[in-house]
């Protein structure tokens, strides 16, 4: 942990469930502008699906870089 690759794969990760992130929002918006219901559910929920992924890939890179700055404990018993 620490290393260019972990730091680039969780920028990675994190740039690109971003842009996932702002497809999903306006494939909802979009949604909204559909007049056929069935057409409007499937929109709705592929919408939530991909946000949900995507702030998935947000929280994930989120909590391992939150590890990796917190203090770790150190056993001096041996």
């Amino acid at each position: 942990m620490g290393s260019y690759i972990w730091w680039g794969k969780n920028i990675l990760i994190a740039v690109f469930s971003v842009i996932f992130l702002i497809f999903g929002i306006e494939t909802i918006i979009g949604a909204f502008h559909l007049h056929n219901p069935i057409e409007f559910i499937m929109y709705f929920f592929s919408a939530s699906l991909i946000i949900l992924v995507s702030l998935v890939g947000i929280i994930y890179p989120a909590f391992q870089i939150r590890s990796w700055f917190k203090p770790r404990k150190v056993d001096h018993d041996m």
